[in-house]
């Protein structure tokens, strides 16, 4: 997956040097030492070229970054996370660039992982975005996926992920719209920011000579009144970060109200307002949330080109996690009976 923490990474990394470079591997080798992804190369390729601090993407980037590596792109150096990676063989995945001195580290993102937000996914509860312990039961089986490094299942499906004003402004642009300027205006949900995302924002962007996008988003509950099970799976701020790592992005309103307002146009200014080929829901009252900016002639659909919804990257995932759990049980199940065959040999022999 390619999620807002991963984005903070980039940001950090952008910030130590002039030019950055992000070497994104293929499906191949991700599978060779991780498991099958679960979006494509080609996905993955636009996604992480769609963030803001991304100068150039290194595409079918090896697994193990070299000095080779480094020097065929012209890099003085190479930039990871404070968590370990291991080879197959188990070694350090950066020991040759560090014992060059060409590697420094950035901090991980507290309180957001892949492995998170499958959990949330797959919990297929809402405790994630309220304060109400809906439903105790699920509990019981969170155990059954494994524990995080710190003891706490990583599958207990509430977010761990501390908003501050600091990480909103090392985010925000910071630009103020400028004469000239054609202000666009969007609203969703924009849950787990997917490259059909970033197809629909880039379209969007094309439509003008200077475009200044802004994307209204839509509290949790406003969005699981429309999108209804567990969404959305990521909450409020988590969602705020991952739109505003778009480079596509330049301002966003946290918590937009669903219906597109007078008020709201008059007050940003707006020139177009643009929405996607997804189903417009209703507004509690019925009306068309977009029923004003339609009267004043501002309205457009905006066709991505992309087919890929939140649903159907949930049910990827899904289909995709059953079928790793499974080939791990089978992977346990296999050591447990050589170990077992092993003992009752020991005891023969005795």
């Amino acid at each position: 997956m390619v999620h807002y923490g991963h984005s903070n990474q980039l940001r950090q990394a952008r910030a130590m040097g002039d030019y950055l470079i992000v070497g994104v591997h293929t499906d191949e080798e991700i599978a060779k030492h991780k498991g099958p992804p679960v979006f494509t190369q080609e996905e993955r390729y636009k996604m992480v070229q769609a963030i803001k601090w991304v100068d150039e993407i290194a595409p079918g980037a090896p697994y193990v970054t070299t000095l080779e590596t480094l020097d065929k792109y012209s890099c003085d150096f190479c930039v990871h996370g404070d968590d370990i990676t291991l080879t197959i063989d188990g070694k350090d995945t950066y020991e040759e660039v560090k014992t060059a001195g060409r590697y420094r580290e950035c901090k991980r993102t507290q309180g957001v992982s892949t492995t998170d937000l499958v959990g949330r996914m797959l919990l297929m509860t809402k405790a994630h975005h309220s304060n109400i312990d809906e439903d105790l039961d699920y509990r019981k089986h969170t155990d059954n996926f494994g524990k995080g490094p710190k003891g706490h299942s990583p599958w207990t499906g509430v977010s761990q992920f501390l908003q501050t004003s600091q990480k909103i402004i090392q985010f925000a642009s910071g630009k103020e719209p400028q004469p000239g300027d054609t202000i666009i205006y969007v609203a969703g949900a924009f849950d787990l920011f997917h490259v059909g995302h970033v197809d629909f924002l880039e379209k969007v962007h094309q439509l003008a000579e200077k475009p200044y996008i802004i994307a209204g988003l839509h509290f949790d509950q406003e969005v699981n009144r429309y999108k209804g099970k567990n969404y959305p799976i990521m909450n409020i701020h988590e969602r705020t970060l991952s739109v505003l790592a778009c480079r596509y992005v330049s301002e966003v309103v946290i918590g937009a109200p669903y219906a597109v307002t007078a008020d709201l146009l008059d007050h940003f200014r707006v020139t177009l307002v643009c929405h996607g080929m997804t189903e417009v829901v209703p507004d509690k009252d019925g009306s068309d949330p977009y029923e004003e900016p339609k009267q004043r002639g501002i309205f457009q659909l905006v066709d991505s080109g992309s087919n890929l919804t939140t649903d159907l990257i949930v049910q990827r995932i899904i289909k995709n996690r059953l079928e790793f759990e499974a080939r791990n049980q089978k992977k346990e199940a296999k050591e447990l009976a050589v170990l077992e065959a092993m003992r009752r040999l020991e005891e023969q022999k005795h």
